[in-house]
């Protein structure tokens, strides 16, 4: 199944602060968590942490349940509208001490560069979550052209 994916991190190349998986279809719940963010940085603190809607987690327990998620499906593939997200979500795949959290094979795609700004099309805009949905929705209507 295509799971559409987006990622909020403190600044570019900064820590994971909350991801979001959201799958084509509606037989699959979606994955949404936020890591905890000790030293947000003066963007994240006035954008993202307001709009989070769920409580932070210890980044390994996301990297746990994230795992586990993506191993219920036999053939995940996260779609990607920036590089760095998906680079959180590989992370989110490992132990960080060199071990691998999940066993299926998993795949990624990164779209190329369009006209989708999550800004302007997610309904609460530097949320993981509705910012993947936007991403959903825009690639699955821009399918059916």
């Amino acid at each position: 199944m295509r799971y559409f994916l987006d990622a909020e991190f403190n600044g570019f190349g900064g820590g994971l602060v909350a991801i979001a998986a959201v799958p084509e279809g509606d037989e699959v719940a979606p994955f949404y968590e936020a890591v905890e963010c000790p030293e947000p940085n003066p963007w994240v603190t006035a954008n993202v942490l307001p709009v989070l809607l769920t409580k932070q987690r210890p980044l390994a327990e996301v990297a746990h349940m994230f795992s586990s998620y993506l191993a219920a499906d036999t053939d995940p593939v996260l779609i990607a509208d920036w590089p760095e997200d998906i680079g959180h979500a590989v992370a989110l795949l490992t132990n960080g001490r060199g071990g691998r959290l999940v066993g299926c094979a998993v795949r990624f795609e990164i779209l190329g560069t369009s006209d989708f700004a999550s800004e302007s099309r997610s309904e609460v805009p530097h949320n993981a979550y509705y910012d993947a949905v936007a991403l959903r929705d825009w690639v699955v209507s821009n399918e059916h052209c």
